[in-house]
C-alpha cells in the first residue's frame, strides 16, 4: 500500500525488474512511475496496491519476489482494475500466478468492488494473426476463464487506435462469483474511467466517446466459455492472512512483577482484563516476543541507570520492595553506597517500587514492544504491545509512575532508524519520559494529550510552552486539558493532534495508549466511554500509516477490557477504510 518500509521498497524495485524483463515494449517512464502510483493516489486517480509472491521461508528483513500484481482501486466507482500481473522469467508453472490472482479477488471483494476489469490480448485470428502470439494470448484467457473472467462482447473496446493495428485488447470482466448483472450505464462509467485515467495521453476524446457509447447491452454480455468444459462459478474465499491482522505481543511474564500492597493499582489483573475484553475479536495475530540486545535500551536510557536498576533488583530479597524516599535535590553527584538507599537518585516519586522481578518484567516489556516494531517493519499495518510495567514516565536516567524502561520511546527510536516517527500519547498523565528522551530531536515528533500538570501527575511536566530544545524546538507538542473533559471536547483536541502528525508527514506512529481517560478510572477525572474509545481508534486508524500501540495506564479493571475492545474495533476499521 506504500513505499515507506524498506521491505516494501525492495519489493517494488524487484517488481520493476520483472516489468523490464517481461514487458519489453513498456517504456522506462511507465516502469519508473510505479512507486509514485502507490504513493500518490490523487495524482493517478486510482489507489494502487502492489501484491507480491516471495519465497516461502525467506528472511522477512528482505524479500525475493517471484511474481507480482498491481491492482488499481477506484473507490468512487467501486471497481478494481488489474494493471499488471507477471511472474519472473523461469518461475512459471509453480502456482505464483494463481496465488496472486486469487489474492486479488479476495481484496476486490473486501473493497466492495463490483468486480475486476483488465485488458487481455485477443485469441481471435482476425485480431491476432501471428500464430505464436495468438497461442500465448489464448493461454492467458484460458487461465482467467477458470475464474469465470471473460471478455465483454458486443462493444467497440477492441477497436485499434490506429486502423490496421493487430492485437487490440479485450476488456475482461471478473464478477467475483457474485452473479450480479453488470448494468450498461455502470459499465460505460467504468470504461470511461479506465480510458481517461490510464490512457489520457494516448486516447483522443472522440475515440473514448465512441468506445463508451458502444456499451449498449443491458446487462452487459460476456463471451460464452471457450476453454472450460464445465460451467463453474468460482467464489471468493474471504479470510484474513496473518500479515493483515493486528500483531499482538503480550508480556506473559508481567505477573512476576506483582506488588501486593494496598492501593497499588498497577496490578497484573489489568492485562487479564484487557485480554478478556478482546476475546472473540478476530483481528489479532499473536506472536511470541523476541529477545533484543540491551543496546536498544541504552540507546535511549542512561547506561548508569540501566546498570543500577539491574543490580539493585538482583540484590533484593524475594518478595521485598524498596520505595525511594530520599531525593538528591542538594547534591546529586554523591549518591550513598548502599544500592537501596540510592533509589531516589534515579526516581521521581515515592510510590514506584524496586523489587527482585521489576527489572526482569521491564526488560521483557521492551522485548515485546520491539517485537511489535519488527512486525511493523515486516509489513503489519497495526501492532499491539500489551505490556506491563508501562513505560512513558521513564526518562533518560530516572524511573517513576510505575515505569522503568520507556517501551514506546525505545520502539520509536528503533523505527526512527528507518523513517520519520511520531509518538502520540493519549494517557491521562503526561509522558514526561518520552518528552525528556526526544526533547532535543527533530526526527521524532512527540504529541501528548493529558490532564493539566497543575492538577495531574507528574505535575512538573507537560506544560504547553514545553516545545523542545535546540534542533528539537517545535517537535514537542503538549496539549494539557482541564479536569472535566467529555468525549466530544476530547475529539476536537485529538483532531488537532492528528493534524500535527499529518503535517509532520510521519511514516510510523507509536501510540502510548492509556485507558485511564475513561469515566471512573481511579487515577483520572475524565469521562470517556466505550463509544469515545471507538471514535479515537477510528480517527487514529484513518492516518493510514503503520501504528504500533503500546499499553500504558488504565486502572478501572471493570471497564478496561470493553474500552480496549472498542478502541481496537475503531482503529481496525479506520486503518482499512
Amino acid at each position: 500500500m506504500d513505499d515507506v518500509l524498506p521491505i516494501n521498497r525492495a519489493a517494488i524495485a524487484q517488481a520493476q525488474e520483472i516489468l523490464r524483463s517481461q514487458f519489453h515494449l513498456l517504456s522506462g517512464k511507465d516502469i519508473d512511475k510505479l512507486p509514485d502510483q502507490i504513493r500518490d493516489p490523487l495524482k493517478h486517480r486510482f489507489q494502487a496496491m502492489l501484491f507480491v509472491a516471495d519465497v516461502i521461508g525467506h528472511k522477512r528483513e528482505s524479500t525475493s519476489v517471484r511474481g507480482f500484481a498491481l491492482l488499481l482501486h477506484a473507490p468512487d466507482l467501486k471497481f478494481c482494475y488489474l494493471d499488471y500481473i507477471s511472474i519472473e522469467p523461469g518461475a512459471g508453472g509453480r502456482g505464483y500466478g494463481g496465488a496472486l490472482y486469487e489474492r486479488l479477488r479476495e481484496e476486490a471483494k473486501q473493497l466492495g468492488s463490483v468486480g475486476i476489469f483488465f485488458e487481455c490480448l485477443p485469441d481471435d485470428p482476425k485480431l491476432s494473426p501471428e500464430k505464436s502470439v495468438q497461442a500465448q494470448n489464448a493461454r492467458r484467457l484460458r487461465f482467467y476463464e477458470k475464474y469465470d473472467a471473460r471478455p465483454i462482447i458486443n462493444t467497440s473496446y477492441e477497436t485499434p487506435l490506429t486502423p490496421g493495428d493487430t492485437n487490440p485488447p479485450y476488456l475482461v470482466y471478473d464478477g467475483l462469483g457474485m452473479d450480479r448483472p453488470l448494468r450498461a450505464e455502470e459499465a460505460r462509467r467504468i470504461a470511461r474511467a479506465i480510458l481517461e485515467r490510464k490512457y489520457k495521453n494516448i486516447c483522443p476524446p472522440k475515440y473514448i466517446d465512441m468506445v463508451v457509447d458502444s456499451f449498449k447491452d443491458d446487462p452487459v454480455q460476456l463471451r460464452p466459455p471457450k476453454y472450460r468444459k464445465k460451467d463453474i462459478k468460482p467464489t471468493v474465499i474471504e479470510r484474513l492472512r496473518p500479515i493483515e491482522r493486528i500483531a499482538l505481543v503480550v508480556n506473559k511474564k508481567h505477573d512476576i512483577h506483582h506488588v501486593k500492597e494496598r492501593g497499588y493499582v498497577e496490578s497484573p489483573v489489568r492485562i487479564n482484563s484487557i485480554l478478556d475484553g478482546l476475546k472473540g475479536l478476530d483481528v489479532f495475530q499473536p506472536y511470541d516476543p523476541t529477545h533484543f540486545a540491551k543496546r536498544h535500551i541504552t540507546d535511549v536510557h542512561d547506561q548508569g541507570y540501566f546498570n543500577y536498576f539491574k543490580r539493585v533488583c538482583a540484590n533484593l530479597p524475594e518478595g521485598e520492595s524498596v520505595y525511594p524516599y530520599v531525593f538528591p535535590i542538594r547534591n546529586s553527584k554523591r549518591p550513598p553506597k548502599e544500592l537501596s538507599m540510592r533509589a531516589g537518585y534515579y526516581c521521581i516519586d515515592t510510590f514506584t517500587p524496586l523489587n527482585r522481578n521489576a527489572f526482569i518484567a521491564a526488560r521483557r516489556a521492551v522485548d515485546c514492544t520491539l517485537t511489535c516494531a519488527q512486525k511493523i517493519l515486516e509489513g503489519h499495518r497495526l501492532a499491539y504491545a500489551l505490556v506491563r510495567p508501562p513505560g512513558h514516565h521513564a526518562e533518560v536516567r530516572v524511573f517513576g509512575g510505575f515505569c522503568y524502561f520507556n517501551n514506546a520511546a525505545i520502539a520509536a527510536h528503533y523505527l526512527s532508524m528507518f523513517e520519520r516517527v511520531a509518538v502520540l500519547d493519549v494517557d491521562y498523565h503526561h509522558g514526561n519520559g518520552t518528552q525528556d528522551i526526544f526533547y532535543g530531536r527533530p526526527d521524532v515528533l512527540t504529541v501528548s494529550l493529558h490532564g493539566h500538570p497543575n492538577v495531574a501527575y507528574p505535575y512538573f511536566s507537560g506544560f504547553e510552552e514545553e516545545t523542545g530544545a535546540g534542533p528539537g524546538t517545535g517537535f514537542n507538542i503538549n496539549i494539557p486539558l482541564p479536569e472535566d473533559m467529555d468525549g466530544g471536547r476530547y475529539m476536537r483536541h485529538l483532531e488537532y493532534a492528528l493534524r500535527k502528525i499529518r503535517n509532520f508527514k510521519a511514516c510510523f506512529l507509536v501510540l502510548s495508549l492509556g485507558l485511564d481517560t475513561a469515566k471512573g478510572d481511579p487515577t483520572g477525572s475524565w469521562m470517556l466511554g466505550r463509544d469515545d474509545f471507538h471514535e479515537m481508534g477510528l480517527r487514529i486508524g484513518r492516518l493510514h500509516i503503520p501504528v504500533l500501540v503500546v499499553q500504558e495506564g488504565g486502572y478501572d479493571t471493570s471497564a478496561i477490557g470493553i474500552n480496549a475492545r472498542s478502541f481496537f474495533e475503531g482503529i481496525w476499521k479506520g486503518a482499512y477504510d
